[in-house]
């Protein structure tokens, strides 16, 4: 069984696969943390210690003996007010003014299968996982508050859920001002934090942090898990690496407002705990009603990064995503909005379309400036109307003419938003977040539609419905282009509104689920002017999210590879896009760009009739690999070879299937210098006694032949033609030298693979490396 309950030693020990979680029913009831770690089959309430400490506090039924405290006490959910003076998961406005919860053990329940949240993303049961609940209920005596602790268990993947239900059973109202869902406790200091900072075109940055006492906080103030924290964050060895040392992933399965908050204590002990964001959060919750958490996933590794991210990608692909899409091959897509902006009609989107089913490529996805007056980003947001005087045709006719030059159609939406330049804002001005008697504040020139509003959720629901009922629309981009500020609801008591950023949240996630439970067949894409909203709880409803706008592969190779710690490569959003690049204006190869747009849901953004033939023929190759190793990458482990942040000159990674017969490995090039240094790049996840057929084609800027994976060279460097030399932004030509060599997958991973000498910057090589059957 994954949980069981000593009744003896009121214990309860949950088992993962290879992790072990053990809680203490303590004296006077209490609810304290033993141990979450490397799995051990043996009651370890041993290590409870107590101690008379000088200002800390001892419970009333303690009497004389001062020697226990919950101020030094290891806890599961620490409270505020009854003296334990450190992060606190639960605060409580009580009626009478005080501010104290003090929760106790009262019952538990195991049950079969795991838990599901309702109105909120959980990770669910599914055939291929086993999977048990705990739920231990615990009770304030004075004001009859009770608090269920949810733990689910996922065996094959590591993984613990948590989640908590806050029920008021007494005769008075109570205001809830902090909710945490999860607490972690720690006997000892030795942790890194490992968080994911950024900003607009440049999210989910990797930056490695010592814990210590003073406490560390990753947040989100701005109504979306946002582009500057993510909500998932490790807990690390100090000396972990990618292979080896201990950590703990916690993954939040929210959108909106979250803090992560880590401390050492004045004993050194440490505590993690993880919630929705107490700033402006005040939750009424009356008599018989109850509040619901969301849900935080919590894995384990004793074997370092790689094996805690790989925990994280099939839970996510497994149990979190759900739908058709979540194990279908997903089209590749060109998406028209760099290629055109705003200036687009349907002779330009199906000659776009022509041409790009010409290489293989299966979708076109029309972007922003479709509908109303949107001509520009100062008006039409908010009427969902087609501008069929611009567009020359009717969406049905548009897209009837997409699917007859064989490719599906898709379409660019931003349902939460409103210009006040629109018909919807002329109507419905109180339709929007903003505070009577103040001055708006806007970005992009745009307000927040307010999603508390059930006439709002209906008006966003119709509007898509009435847009995908009236052609063959299969795919939907859901965009949110910027944060909220004034956040106040016109239909809310001044009473509720620190309830309004909670239930936008549920408002969206209720349109999704209407959506995408009464259109099945259509993908959804989220999008946040790029990963703005990158979280788990988005990925219940859609299988994959817009990773960044910065689609620049350079800049990208530290984006995904942030990106890769908590997420599956399934579902992160990566397309080629034309060069200068439209962020950074930087020039890179063409094959680069797709072998970075690779290690994600594949597509591009540019306008393939400026290109030349070499290079659409150089495009029609990248359909042709991608396509082929799709389930390769899609589902297989994949491998950080490489840290892009370190200096050694290149960005490296893997996919390998789960039966190790095939991998693919990539590697990326930042810069080139005179007189290079050879690499010998380790691989890893092959299977040491076979060997390997590796094969690949180099594509350099100047035709440098490379001969059975080695550069040639003579004692003036790489040879060169100066004729086929790429000058002048052109994009690089490819020499069809394609090298064949069998290796020892013990040698690959242990001796290493010798990497080709590149010629000129930000060249990329690509192999693919197939399983030798005897």
């Amino acid at each position: 069984m994954a949980v069981t309950f000593n009744e003896e030693d009121k214990l309860f020990i949950l088992h993962t696969n290879h992790t072990t979680y053990q809680i203490k029913i303590g004296p006077f009831q209490t609810l304290l943390h033993l141990y979450y770690g490397k799995k051990v089959d043996c009651n370890l309430d041993y290590l409870m210690q107590t101690m008379d400490r000088s200002h800390c506090g001892n419970p009333n039924e303690a009497g004389t003996d001062r020697t226990f405290s919950m101020d030094t006490q290891l806890q599961e959910y620490s409270t505020f007010g009854m003296g334990d003076y450190r992060i606190s998961c639960l605060e409580v406005l009580n009626k009478d003014g005080s501010c104290a919860a003090d929760l106790r053990y009262k019952s538990h329940n195991i049950k079969i299968s795991k838990y599901q949240l309702e109105h909120l993303p959980s990770v669910y049961a599914g055939d291929s996982v086993t999977t048990q609940t705990l739920i231990i209920t615990c009770i304030d005596s004075v004001t009859n508050l009770e608090v269920d602790l949810y733990y689910g268990v996922v065996e094959e993947y590591d993984v613990i859920t948590r989640a908590v239900k806050i029920r008021n059973m007494g005769m008075k109202p109570i205001e809830l001002i902090k909710a945490f869902s999860t607490c972690l406790e720690f006997p000892s200091t030795h942790f890194d934090l490992i968080h994911f900072y950024g900003k607009h075109a440049m999210e989910r940055e990797f930056e490695r942090t010592p814990v210590g006492h003073a406490k560390l906080s990753v947040e989100s103030m701005r109504g979306l898990s946002s582009h500057q924290h993510n909500p998932f964050v490790i807990l690390a060895d100090q000396a972990a690496t990618e292979t080896s040392g201990e950590c703990y992933g916690v993954s939040f399965l929210y959108s909106g407002n979250f803090q992560a908050q880590v401390e050492v204590d004045q004993i050194g002990q440490t505590r993690f705990a993880m919630g929705i964001h107490p700033a402006f959060f005040r939750y009424e919750v009356k008599p018989g009603e109850e509040f619901v958490t969301p849900e935080a996933a919590m894995s384990y590794s004793s074997e370092g990064l790689q094996k805690l991210s790989h925990n994280f990608h099939k839970l996510i692909r497994n149990n979190v995503c759900s739908g058709k899409f979540k194990d279908i091959r997903r089209p590749v897509l060109i998406n028209n909005w760099e290629a055109t902006y705003f200036d687009f009609n349907t002779e330009k989107l199906v000659q776009i379309a022509k041409a790009a089913g010409q290489l293989g490529i299966e979708m076109l996805v029309m972007d922003d400036g479709w509908f109303g007056t949107r001509k520009d980003d100062y008006s039409g947001l908010g009427d969902w109307v087609v501008n069929t005087k611009k567009l020359g045709t009717t969406l049905k006719e548009l897209t009837d003419q997409v699917n007859a030059a064989g490719l599906k159609f898709g379409i660019w939406f931003e349902p939460e938003m409103v210009n006040e330049d629109s018909d919807l804002y002329r109507k419905h001005p109180d339709w929007c977040l903003q505070i009577p008697g103040r001055p708006v504040t806007r970005c992009r020139y745009q307000l927040v539609l307010d999603l508390t509003r059930g006439d709002v959720r209906n008006y966003i629901y119709d509007s898509i419905s009435a847009i995908l009922t009236s052609a063959r629309v299969e795919y939907i981009k859901w965009d949110f282009n910027r944060s909220i500020a004034e956040v106040w609801s016109a239909l809310k008591e001044k009473t509720h509104q620190g309830q309004v950023f909670h239930d936008y949240i549920l408002g969206l996630y209720e349109i999704l689920d209407r959506l995408t439970t009464d259109f099945p067949e259509v993908l959804f894409e989220g999008c946040s002017s790029g990963g703005g909203r990158f979280d788990t709880g988005m990925l219940s409803f859609m299988p994959q999210i817009w990773c960044s706008d910065n689609t620049d592969a350079i800049d990208r190779l530290k984006i995904q590879y942030g990106t890769s710690f908590g997420y599956p490569i399934s579902a992160v959003g990566s397309h080629v896009s034309a060069v200068p690049n439209h962020q950074t204006g930087r020039t890179t190869p063409l094959s680069t760009r797709g072998v970075v747009a690779m290690a994600g849901t594949f597509g591009y953004e540019l306008d393939i009739n400026r290109l030349t033939e070499a290079e659409k023929e150089e495009i029609k190759e990248q359909v042709k690999i991608y396509k082929r190793n799709y389930d390769l990458i899609n589902t297989g482990d994949y491998y950080r070879l490489t840290n892009p942040y370190e200096t050694i000159g290149y960005t490296a990674w893997q996919f390998v299937s789960s039966d190790k017969t095939r991998s693919l490995l990539s590697v990326v090039y930042h810069q080139s210098h005179g007189n290079p240094d050879f690499h010998t790049l380790l691989l890893r996840g092959l299977k040491e006694g076979s060997i390997y057929r590796v094969t690949g084609t180099v594509q350099n800027n100047n035709g440098t032949v490379q001969n059975d994976n080695e550069t040639v060279q003579n004692n003036k460097g790489a040879v060169q033609n100066d004729n086929e030399t790429a000058q002048n932004n052109k994009e690089p030509i490819q020499n069809d030298k394609t090298a064949i060599q069998e290796y020892n997958g013990a040698a690959l991973m242990n001796a290493g693979f010798v990497l080709p000498t590149p010629w000129g910057d930000y060249q990329s090589f690509q192999y693919e490396l197939t399983m030798c059957l005897e």
